[in-house]
């Protein structure tokens, strides 16, 4: 059970993140992950995993394991390339939301589907534009469900400005939601803001716990300040802050009404 009663912000800062860079991989954790691991950075509310990652031309995860987790992959920029061992296989690009759901266990791929045109086209030939993308874990409601995949291409959505439920498991959005989870308490919405014909203005949900992610641009946080690109926030018993985009910009948002090991 939670013992946090009174509304908390944390902010955490993109250079502050831990980093694997490898030659093909550069990645940002925003919790513990992998040989990375900060027994006081775990977790928030429901929330496990927040990397950042940039993945080089013709490269990417090869095949491995995935077990009682919803997985859920935002790409900002390039084209990324899933196969699993269900026989699902689909190219993940802005404005599609993807799921994986692991359950009983699940085995996949990961890889950069950038290419350009032939040289008899007049292109190089070569898979030469990386691919930036957001991958998010958050816990089921119960271990052991039977593994599944979505995807659904929701552009049109993201136009219209405003919080877009992307994926979800609360009642309240299932009339609203592209693509669903199974976590009955986790929602994740996306912002896009400031850009032409849209509005530079929203207010986050109420929750026990929130976190909000921006992924471009720059935006100011009512009553903290500025956050940039690869900024995050985590709020606790809190939420109707107001967002205000001072560009172009989109932020990931966590609404979530439990957390790791209890309400």
């Amino acid at each position: 059970m939670s013992t946090l009663t009174t509304p908390h912000i944390d902010v955490h800062r993109a250079g502050d993140r831990m980093k694997t860079r490898v030659a093909w991989l550069d990645s940002k954790h925003s919790f513990s992950f992998g040989e990375h691991y900060d027994p006081e950075n775990t977790h928030h509310g429901l929330l496990l995993v927040n990397n950042e990652d940039v993945v080089r031309p013709g490269e990417g995860f090869e095949t491995h394991p995935h077990r009682d987790m919803e997985i859920v992959t935002w790409v900002l920029s390039g084209s990324l390339v899933h196969q699993d061992s269900l026989g699902h296989a689909g190219v993940i690009y802005p404005g599609l939301a993807q799921r994986m759901s692991a359950g009983t266990g699940i085995l996949h791929s990961e890889k950069n589907d950038s290419w350009h045109l032939p040289p008899e086209q007049g292109g190089t030939g070569e898979h030469d534009d990386p691919v930036h993308f957001v991958q998010m874990w958050v816990v089921p409601d119960e271990p052991g469900l039977e593994p599944g995949y979505q995807q659904l291409e929701i552009d049109d959505e993201l136009a219209g400005g405003g919080l877009v439920t992307v994926a979800s498991g609360l009642p309240r959005y299932r009339d609203r939601t592209a693509i669903a989870i199974n976590s009955s308490h986790s929602a994740m919405h996306v912002a896009r803001l400031g850009l032409p014909g849209q509005p530079a203005v929203v207010d986050l949900p109420a929750a026990p716990y929130l976190h909000l992610f921006v992924t471009e641009g720059e935006v100011e946080m009512e009553g903290l300040g500025v956050l940039y690109a690869g900024d995050a926030v985590r709020l606790t018993r809190s939420g109707g802050q107001r967002i205000t985009a001072n560009r172009p910009s989109e932020m990931l948002v966590w609404e979530m009404h439990a957390r790791l090991g209890g309400q």
